[in-house]
Order: structure tokens, then C-alpha cells, then sequence
């Protein structure tokens, strides 16, 4: 299954005298686009290549039959125009592997809610491509999520290169989240063996990379033994631009973004209907997926991805972070604060990091659908009113705690301590 460079792959390294300069990277991720997640892929490519790495990408459809050269690869490819590597690859597994028996007990433990168990087959039913293998050198290996950890073993052991894993928050937790709305085959999946099947991967790695703090504690006290690195997340910024009239939320398609978002709907708007606000983001389908009647009651809220997002932050007045669920550090808020706008935000918004917000000038904390109400009723009489956003407060924090170089300076110290000295550039 192998795959050319993408359309968006990069021509040369970004800085040829870095630490890393001679070294190649290997970076496995899910094969996501328009969320949180894929913006940390984009920022650990854009580090590897500042640091002087020649960084190759290898993305992993989640589902039977989106494999190489299929429809499924071509709409990622064409969403991820932002993720630069020298080098891009995808796979998938094959929709006649479906009768595997390993993917058919999988298939039945999916039906009870067990998305360890099915993601984490799914990758090991995926072919490593063949340009991957014909690469001259994999110095270092940095997965993403513990499913895809299948995957990045199988080129380690033919490579002899080590791993980093992103853990990306704990897994399990968001399973057991979605089991929740009482979809699945009873019994619904154990939270216990979904943590089982995560743990047993991640065990695997040489060290494991966590997001936020909370994240970190967690993983230290389930495995003891491994090797722990807190590393917070450079989210590609959204440069401070000069606002507008409109209130935004953006959100990617995900359980706990769908909740969040829907409590804005039924509970915050009716108090604030003067209040027009705007959507962005694929959440849009999970309306549509999760809730079809509150799509069609309000479709002018949703406007669906779009490809400048940066323009939707510089119309806005104030951006609204309605978090109720979630774990782990946010990274919409961390995109949101890089933008300098005000924003209206639960205290869930602000999860794992080391800041209080209520610090923040330009933050209006509402914990409740009325405080929340009242903030947009304030923002929707004001709207846009001329602050210098580059030098608002949360602008200077996101600076301060998720600067590029910091991020990058500390992927640096990882890699190079997994790498062995007597391998030659």
C-alpha cells in the first residue's frame, strides 16, 4: 500500500544546523481532521522540522475500507493541507479483513461500547506502506494515541527505532463517556477492561508524552514504571486580529463538544435571544448524527467547516467556550486564547492548565446557563470594542504557557535521549 508524498507535503527542513538536524522522524497519528487532535499533529511536525528533523507522517483510517487511494484518503488529505512533513503517508485496513477473526471478536466487543478494542485492531489490521519501509532511516518514532501504538510497533521492530507516545488524554474515560447515552449492545463495555487494553499499549512505549496535568497524574500512578514527560501542547496560533459583531463557537465533531454545545442551545439561548451566534466546526454532523430534530429546529446556527478560520476569529466580538464535559487540556481554548478575543466560558473551558482564568481581564467566567446568558446578552449590546487583542491577557498566556519554542525545545530532550548515540547521522 504505498502512498506519494501528499499535496501538502514540505520540500526541506525548516532549519538544517537544529539538534536534530540528519535524524528522521516518524510521526503515527489517526488519520482526523478539523479537531483538537490534529492540531497537535500539525505542531509536533512543524517542532521536528524547526529542530532540523526530516519528519515523515504515517495517518491511520479508524475505519474498514478507508485504505490508500481510496475517497477516504483523498477528503483527509485535501482537510490537512496545514499538517507540512517531507514526507506523507496513510493506511487503512482493507474491507475483505473484516473477516479476520481477531477484527470479528473485536467487531463484538465494538458492539458492547469497547472502542479500545476495536480502534487498536483496526490499526493492527493496517499494512505498513511500502515507501514507509524504503525510507533510508527512522531515527525516532512519535505516536499518537495508544490504538495507533500497533502500528508504530511494527515499524520499530523493523527499524530499531524508539517510541514516544502522545497519550492525548485517557482514553477509556472518553469510551465510557459515550457508553453512556446508552447506544450499545447491554452489557455495555467496562471502563476497567477499556483501561486494560489502553494500558497494555502504552506500557509498550519507551515514554509516554502527556498533554496536561491531570492527564500526567493519572498516568503516573496507573503505570509506575514507565517513563513520564508533561509536555503541553503548541496549538497553532490564531493571530489577534481587529473583531467584529458576531459571537462564535468552534467545536469539532466530538461527543463531549456535542454536549457542551447542545446545553448552550436548550439552556443558554432561550435566556439571551437577542444573541446571534455563529457555529463553526464539523459539530454540525454530530447534530445531525446525535440530534436531528435540534438540527433542523436551528440550522442557522451551524455554518460547517470552513477553510479560514482565522477570518471567523477576527469577525467575532467574543468567542464562547460552553464546556460541561471533557477531559484533559482544551485545545480550542488554548486556539481561542492565541486569538486575543474576549471570551465567555465555563471554568470547564480552562481543565489542566496551570492558569487561573479568573486572572484573565479579558474572560468572562459563567458557570451556569444564567451567568452564561448574561454574558452573552452583555457581548451581544457591546459588541466588537477596538482592544488591542495582541496585548490582552490571554494572548500574553497563551505566550507564557504555550509558546512554539518552549513546546519544541522539550520534544527535542526526548527525542534525543531515546535516540542511540552510536547511531550514526
Amino acid at each position: 500500500m504505498n502512498v506519494e508524498p501528499s499535496p501538502c507535503s514540505a520540500p526541506a527542513r525548516d532549519d538544517a544546523r537544529g539538534p536534530l538536524s540528519g535524524r528522521t522522524a516518524l510521526i503515527v497519528h489517526p488519520a482526523w481532521h478539523s479537531c483538537g487532535s490534529h492540531q497537535v499533529f500539525v505542531s509536533q511536525a512543524a517542532a521536528y522540522r524547526a529542530l532540523g528533523a526530516r519528519v515523515l507522517t504515517l495517518a491511520l483510517a479508524d475505519a474498514p475500507g478507508a485504505v490508500a487511494g481510496s475517497r477516504a484518503q483523498k477528503a483527509y488529505d485535501a482537510a490537512t493541507r496545514d499538517l507540512s512533513a517531507d514526507r506523507r503517508f496513510y493506511s487503512g485496513m482493507a474491507l475483505a479483513r473484516v473477516l479476520q477473526p481477531s477484527f470479528l471478536a473485536a467487531t463484538r466487543r465494538w458492539l458492547h461500547g469497547d472502542f479500545a478494542s476495536m480502534l487498536a485492531t483496526t490499526a493492527r489490521l493496517s499494512p505498513i506502506p511500502a515507501g514507509l519501509d524504503a525510507e533510508e532511516r527512522i531515527d525516532f518514532i512519535h505516536c499518537n494515541h495508544f490504538f495507533c501504538m500497533p502500528a508504530a510497533l511494527e515499524v520499530a521492530r523493523r527499524r530499531g527505532a524508539k517510541i514516544a507516545l502522545d497519550t492525548h488524554d485517557l482514553q477509556a474515560r472518553q469510551y465510557a463517556l459515550r457508553n453512556e447515552r446508552g447506544w450499545t449492545v447491554p452489557p455495555a463495555a467496562r471502563f476497567d477492561d477499556m483501561l486494560a487494553i489502553e494500558l497494555a499499549l502504552l506500557a509498550r512505549a519507551d515514554a509516554l508524552i502527556h498533554l496536561n496535568d491531570e492527564e500526567a497524574a493519572s498516568f503516573k500512578m496507573l503505570l509506575p514504571k514507565s517513563r513520564h514527560e508533561l509536555i503541553y501542547p503548541a496549538v497553532p496560533e490564531i493571530a489577534p486580529g481587529p473583531g467584529g459583531p458576531d459571537l462564535i463557537v468552534v467545536a469539532s465533531a466530538n461527543y463531549a463538544n456535542f454536549l457542551g454545545v447542545k446545553w448552550m442551545i436548550e439552556e443558554v439561548l432561550p435566556r439571551a435571544p437577542e444573541a446571534r451566534i455563529k457555529i463553526y466546526g464539523n459539530i454540525d454532523q454530530e447534530f445531525r448524527a446525535r440530534a436531528p430534530a435540534l438540527s433542523r429546529a436551528r440550522p442557522e446556527l451551524f455554518l460547517g467547516r470552513v477553510a479560514d478560520l482565522a477570518a471567523a476569529y477576527d469577525r467575532a466580538a467574543a468567542v464562547l467556550l460552553p464546556t460541561t464535559e471533557g477531559h484533559g487540556v482544551s485545545i480550542k481554548t488554548i486556539e481561542a486564547m492565541s486569538a486575543g478575543a474576549p471570551l465567555i466560558a465555563t471554568p470547564h473551558a480552562f481543565r489542566g492548565m496551570q492558569l487561573d482564568p479568573a486572572r484573565l481581564t479579558n474572560v468572562t467566567l459563567a458557570p451556569d446557563a444564567e451567568s452564561f446568558a448574561a454574558a452573552l446578552r452583555q457581548a451581544a449590546a457591546n459588541g466588537a470594542r477596538g482592544e488591542d487583542r495582541a496585548a490582552s491577557d490571554t494572548r500574553r498566556a497563551y505566550e507564557a504557557h504555550f509558546a512554539f519554542e518552549a513546546y519544541a525545545a522539550a520534544l527535542a530532550r526526548v527525542a534525543l535521549s531515546l535516540i542511540p548515540t552510536d547511531r550514526h547521522i
